[in-house]
């Protein structure tokens, strides 16, 4: 038999689990309201950190750098178009000109080779000349490679370290004065997974990108007192045409699209986290998936057994090429 004070338990228990579940639906929707408003105001932060800022964009002819130029450019930066080809880059301006945004600056374009020491100095000048100070510099363009270490001459060494390390350092040198003394500025470079992790046949390249991780990790230390933002980006494959015009053993083109590179992210997408990396003021933001991010891991937890995969992955393209 069910005792009367049991019948009455039983109600009263159901009425207080009622209860709580009514509660936690107005508990649910307010901090869905306080996250959305987060959203909205780092949105709205990021947004004005952009809007009117001064932003340089080397390599913007193609690929990654006319993308960023692209998204930097609906969010109402006065922009600085940099490049070798003084046609490319006026035909960019022509078709960010051609978008109707609200808001917008005209870019400006500066011809330089990043390659070429003598050029980067003077092109520093004439852009501040222009601006009077740079907020954004985003240090895109670089070269790729593909070649056996054994075959490469030196020279091809030389000019993968001098596009992809030497010029953005030069660059950054001449810019950075003006950052520091107006106490403000934000330097972004875009590196690659490579320069976490060596893979074969890319020594180059890869040396390259390990020198510019090194070299602004160093940067955004002693700068952190001038109050400039250091930004590195680091992407996994990009369907660019980078490893099309990536070089040779001999200095010649590759001249061929990657499986890897066809199937990598789009430049939009890769421009599009760019630009929330340094509205965000991110010190550092991989944009890769889950394996390459996985294989930086397992280079520091079991070196080893990364060594061992990377024997087995340049066997396998050996053989493939012999084939």
């Amino acid at each position: 038999m069910v005792s009367l004070a049991t019948r009455r338990i039983v109600p009263k228990g159901k009425l207080m689990d009622f209860i709580t579940s009514m509660a936690i639906i107005p508990l649910l929707v307010g901090c869905m309201g306080i996250f959305g408003l987060f959203k909205l105001l780092q949105w709205i932060r990021m947004k004005a950190y952009i809007q009117d800022s001064v932003v340089v964009i080397t390599g913007a002819t193609s690929g990654l750098g006319k993308e960023c130029a692209k998204v930097f450019y609906a969010a109402g930066a006065k922009l600085i178009l940099c490049g070798r080809s003084q046609e490319k880059l006026e035909e960019l301006v022509r078709e960010l000109s051609a978008t109707h945004y609200r808001k917008t600056h005209k870019p400006h374009v500066v011809v330089f080779d990043l390659a070429d020491s003598d050029t980067i100095v003077p092109a520093a000048n004439e852009i501040l000349k222009y601006t009077g100070h740079v907020d954004i510099l985003i240090n895109n363009a670089g070269i790729s490679y593909r070649g056996t270490i054994m075959d490469t001459a030196l020279e091809v060494d030389k000019k993968v370290m001098e596009t992809n390390y030497f010029g953005p350092v030069a660059l950054t040198k001449a810019i950075l004065p003006s950052m520091i003394e107006k106490k403000r500025g934000h330097i972004v470079v875009i590196s690659s997974i490579q320069g976490k992790i060596s893979i074969p046949f890319r020594s180059a390249y890869a040396a390259s990108k390990h020198a510019t991780q090194a070299f602004f990790d160093c940067l955004r230390a002693e700068i952190e007192q001038h109050e400039i933002e250091v930004t590195v980006i680091c992407p996994g494959y990009i369907q660019t045409n980078l490893s099309l015009n990536a070089i040779t053993a001999d200095g010649s083109k590759y001249g061929v699209t990657d499986k890897t590179t066809a199937s990598g992210r789009s430049p939009a997408e890769v421009a599009q986290a760019v630009l929330t990396a340094v509205g965000k003021k991110k010190k550092e933001v991989m944009v890769a998936d889950l394996l390459p991010c996985l294989a930086i891991s397992l280079r520091t937890l079991s070196p080893r057994l990364f060594f061992y995969l990377m024997a087995m992955r340049a066997k396998k393209e050996r053989k493939a090429k012999d084939s």
